[in-house]
Order: structure tokens, then C-alpha cells, then sequence
């Protein structure tokens, strides 16, 4: 749940969209979010928590902890790089949210007070840039698709729902998830850039478990 009666960072001013993307972004997010209170959104809302860092976190460490034991080198593989993408996604997000501070847009609805600028600040309902379920989840899913291609496209999908939500659930502004979404996907290119991920050719010509493909039935 969205927190309702925030307290208010003291540096936090009424301010006006100062451009038209920005006016243009802040009436499509508050557009989009006009439903945010029915009950499927909420149930939507408590959905895309998937994509809390949280979750990501339990999925990434589950995935290298499961691999390691099974002795699947390529399913160990895929956890790590989804941690170490995960986490510096993490990182980025949280230093941009405590460099500027804007106002989520469900407190623009229910109090109409609309805020942003310099400095950051730690109250989550003046967090909303930029989104960091967007930036996880994009980060994560980039790094489960580059260690198994065959699932790239639920994993993009599961991304881009988590990603949709925040916006009609008011938890951000387009701009927010893009942005989110945009820091996801270099910082997973960043870490396969630093420490590349085993590809599957490199895994079997090593003998590693896990890193043959599944035999394709043959066509009668």
C-alpha cells in the first residue's frame, strides 16, 4: 500500500511542471492512475511486488544457491550475473533518489501537492524518480534472458508487467519507469561488459553440468 499522509521533507516545494515533457508526463501518469484505488489495480499493485528488490533478491540467490548445489554451472552462473545486475541497478536507482526528490503520483491525486527538484530525500512518497522495480526488474530479466535465451520472452514480459503497474497503480510516472527500466538494462550490460557470463558453447566444451541443450525429438 501506497503510503497516504506522508510527512512532508521540509526542502519539498509546491512547483509546476517547468517544461511540456514534464507537464506532458505528470498528466499521462495522473491519467493512467485514475483507477489506481479499484480493487483490480490494487490486486495488479500487490502483484508487481515480484519485482521488489526483496523478491529479486530471493530469486537471484535462490537461482546461484540452487545451482551451486545441483552443480549446474550455468544455472550458477545466471544467479550471480542476476545479483551483480540486480544490485548495481540497485545502487544507481538509490543515489538518483537521494540526489532529486519528485512527488509519487498518488500523492499528486489525494493531496495535489506536486513537488521535485534538489536534494533527494528518504521519504518514499518522494522517491518516485526513478523507479527502482522498474530498474530491478529490468536488470534482472536482462540477465535471466542472456544466461537462457529460450526464456527471454516471459522474462521480458513478467518485466514490463511489473513495470506497467507502477504506472496505474501510481506509484510513478512514465518517465520514472522509463528512466527505472533504462538503468536496468545498462547495468546489466555493464556487468556482463566487466564479468561476462559463461556462454553455453564455452560451459560444454569445459564439461560443465547444466550446459547441454535438452535432446530435440526427432521429426517422423
Amino acid at each position: 500500500m501506497l503510503a497516504r499522509s506522508p510527512i512532508r521533507p521540509p526542502h519539498a516545494t509546491a512547483a509546476n511542471p517547468s517544461n511540456r515533457v514534464e507537464a506532458a508526463d505528470v498528466a499521462a501518469g495522473l491519467k493512467l492512475a485514475r483507477a489506481k484505488d479499484h480493487p483490480g489495480v490494487r490486486a495488479l499493485a500487490r502483484a508487481s511486488e515480484v519485482g521488489s528488490w526483496q523478491s529479486l533478491l530471493a530469486l537471484s540467490v535462490g537461482t546461484l544457491a540452487w545451482g551451486t548445489i545441483a552443480r549446474d554451472h550455468r544455472l550458477a552462473a545466471a544467479g550471480r550475473h542476476m545479483l551483480e545486475a540486480g544490485i548495481l541497478a540497485s545502487v544507481v536507482k538509490t543515489g538518483l533518489k537521494r540526489t532529486v526528490h519528485r512527488t509519487r503520483p498518488n500523492v499528486v491525486m489525494d493531496e495535489g501537492f506536486y513537488a521535485r527538484g534538489w536534494p533527494g530525500t528518504s521519504v518514499g512518497p518522494w522517491q518516485s524518480f526513478p523507479s527502482g522495480h522498474s530498474a530491478l526488474s529490468a536488470a534482472v530479466a536482462c540477465a535471466a534472458a542472456r544466461a537462457y535465451p529460450e526464456i527471454k520472452r516471459p522474462a521480458y514480459v513478467a518485466a514490463a508487467g511489473v513495470i506497467a503497474a507502477q504506472v496505474v497503480r501510481g506509484a510513478h510516472f512514465p518517465v520514472d519507469v522509463l528512466a527505472g527500466a533504462l538503468i536496468g538494462v545498462v547495468a546489466e550490460a555493464a556487468v556482463d561488459r566487466i564479468a561476462p557470463i559463461p556462454r553455453r558453447a564455452d560451459l560444454t566444451r569445459r564439461g560443465c553440468p547444466g550446459a547441454h541443450e535438452r535432446p530435440r525429438p526427432a521429426s517422423s
